[in-house]
């Protein structure tokens, strides 16, 4: 992307895709964000724009063995309370909307399935709610492969939830998907 995507802007006011992601979890009643900074730890507390207590950021040393390495970060954060789930998403996709957040949330509370992930037909998006019934299998898991052989693992267990929500699968990978957002507005 050119620099590091927490700090790319959604507006001409300068709001950030974290920071978009942080609000919107914050209006789905999260109870804490935990912000996992990678390569550039910097770029992303001034990304955030935001103080708030309930806002943690941890650095994450080993972000070159890949995604999984962040998420393992946020498990070994301290936490205000024991985490029964953690609801994981990147920062490149932040237009999830607050109603999606919401009902992944109340789906997870209703089944204690080990994952809950939205899903529109076999596209499966972000946020992904892994229950701590995986966090053994996150830990063991091989850094190079990722959550992916923990959520196969659990596949005949994980409740897919439909949603109608381009934001939970609309991810910006590219320079020209970013600059096809901006020449979009």
């Amino acid at each position: 992307m050119g620099r590091p995507k927490p700090t790319l802007p959604l507006t001409a006011d300068g709001d950030t895709f974290l920071g978009r992601i942080v609000r919107t979890l914050f209006a789905a009643r999260l109870p804490e964000v935990i912000v996992v900074a990678g390569a550039a730890p910097d770029a992303v507390r001034a990304a955030l724009r935001l103080q708030d207590r309930r806002v943690q950021v941890v650095d994450n040393h080993h972000w070159k063995t890949g995604q999984l390495s962040s998420l393992l970060a946020a498990l070994d954060a301290p936490s205000r309370a024991p985490l029964e789930a953690v609801l994981v998403t990147l920062v490149d996709v932040p237009f999830v909307a607050i109603r999606t957040v919401e009902r992944l949330l109340r789906v997870w509370r209703e089944t204690r399935a080990p994952i809950v992930r939205p899903a529109r037909g076999d596209e499966h998006g972000h946020p992904v709610v892994f229950d701590c019934a995986t966090f053994g299998a996150l830990r063991n898991a091989d850094p190079h492969a990722g959550a992916k052989a923990v959520v196969r693992a659990y596949e005949q267990n994980i409740v897919n939830v439909p949603v109608d929500d381009d934001g939970a699968f609309r991810d910006f990978d590219t320079p020209d998907e970013y600059a096809s957002f901006w020449a979009s507005r």
